[in-house]
């Protein structure tokens, strides 16, 4: 289908941004990469007045070291996080996770932000995000302000983003020297949401569990950090009791919705199992 009309806006600056945000109000939209929002107005699910394009924004783009921190512009490319040697050396589990988003065409123009931004539970960078402790940038009509990653996903596509505010950058804490990490993502064929998918970010030392996270995507109206699982792995040495308890007690906070990617018992029957292909893939590359 074709998108309804709409007036299209191009802002040089986040103020300007900002400004037209908070003036137009409900009926406009920020456009990063539009893979996401355009489908939606095509099928005229969403049915904005006002675009806002933030391609011409200065201060958007780019991945940066500052302390024991990475931070990345929200119209940074998942090609773009791909390509660096920052991201690489620093977080990888952020590279292997951004290779299985969708394929090389969407990783081009698709955007760190928007991937984060808009509350999708099928996404693949929040749970992530939540899993490595980010924090999100907001720049606003009443200023600046920084929200946790894990306090920002209310719903779906319900977040803690306020009227006329933009997410500008992306914090992302750098995980300790030897760590493990892994993203284990299952799809029905390139391009997909997951059916499920889990994040792990983990240390060990005198080969226990030291520290671990555990995320998970598109197993509930917004993405999950699995708390009480991750809890469970610390101290022990991964053995096949102790990840089948982790992962039935991260089954048991999931919610998925049932679609065409399977009824609600398979997708938390397989979630279990990619939090365990996580954990043991994550716990052998740990130092």
């Amino acid at each position: 289908m074709i998108p309804g009309p709409f007036s299209y806006h191009r802002p040089a600056t986040v103020a300007d941004a900002v400004k037209l945000l908070s003036t137009l109000g409900d009926e406009a939209r920020p456009l990063a990469g539009g893979h996401s929002l355009i489908p939606m107005m095509k099928l005229r699910l969403a049915t904005p007045e006002h675009l806002v394009d933030l391609h011409d924004v200065e201060g958007l783009k780019g991945i940066r070291r500052g302390g024991n921190a990475i931070v990345i512009g929200a119209m940074t490319t998942q090609h773009e996080l791909l390509a660096s040697d920052e991201i690489a050396r620093s977080i990888p589990i952020l590279r292997e996770a951004a290779l299985l988003i969708a394929d090389p065409q969407v990783r081009y123009r698709g955007t760190v932000g928007g991937n984060v931004a808009n509350g999708d539970p099928g996404n693949d960078m929040p749970a992530l995000m939540m899993t490595l402790g980010a924090t999100y940038h907001l720049d606003g009509p009443n200023g600046a302000r920084e929200v946790a990653a894990a306090d920002y996903y209310q719903g779906a596509y319900f977040t803690a983003i306020e009227a006329g505010e933009l997410l500008t950058s992306i914090t992302v804490p750098v995980p300790a020297a030897g760590h493990g990490y892994a993203y284990e993502k299952l799809k029905r064929k390139v391009g997909d949401y997951a059916t499920a998918a889990a994040a792990v970010v983990l240390t060990t030392a005198n080969g226990k569990v030291a520290s671990c996270a555990i995320g998970l995507t598109n197993l509930s109206e917004t993405p999950l950090l699995a708390d009480a699982a991750a809890k469970i792995v610390i101290g022990t040495s991964l053995d096949p009791a102790t990840l089948k308890q982790a992962a039935a007690a991260a089954e048991a906070i999931m919610a998925p919705a049932a679609d065409a990617r399977g009824p609600v018992e398979y997708r938390k029957h397989v979630g279990g199992i990619m939090v365990m292909r996580a954990l043991q893939r994550a716990a052998a590359k740990a130092a």
